[in-house]
């Protein structure tokens, strides 16, 4: 089999995640042991993976969030008037499937813009 020119047509094709697959595939010495369709399976499973990377780092960068901050360090100690069972069904996301916004008020200093990014990385939609 030629590999040099089906890698062309995979990178010409903006098939950047097979031709990677592909090459590790045929390096592989279990490669030759996979069928067709499982060979064609693995090489579509990355190039899906790989494009819901480059979305996901597209719209955090666009998202230009200012803390990196997690759902999970959330200090519950400190007194700012936070539901704690309301936040984690927020962190959920079922609002963001029934098309609900989202309002974070409360006054200066508390982590209102923590707490927000804390939801958007945790949702990563």
């Amino acid at each position: 089999m030629l590999t040099h020119p089906t890698l062309d047509q995979l990178h010409q094709l903006g098939l950047a995640g097979m031709a990677r697959a592909f090459e590790e595939l045929q390096a592989n010495p279990q490669g030759g042991e996979l069928a067709p369709a499982e060979w064609l399976g693995l090489l579509l499973d990355r190039e899906i993976a790989e494009r819901h990377d480059r979305r996901l780092k597209a719209r955090l960068r666009f998202a230009k969030l200012r803390h990196q901050a997690s759902v999970e360090n959330i200090d519950w100690r400190t007194s700012r008037g936070l539901d704690r069972a309301l936040f984690q069904k927020l962190a959920q996301g079922g609002w963001i499937e029934a098309r609900e916004n989202l309002i974070i008020e409360g006054p200066t200093g508390v982590g209102k813009s923590w707490l927000a990014c804390a939801l958007a990385l945790q949702l990563r939609f």
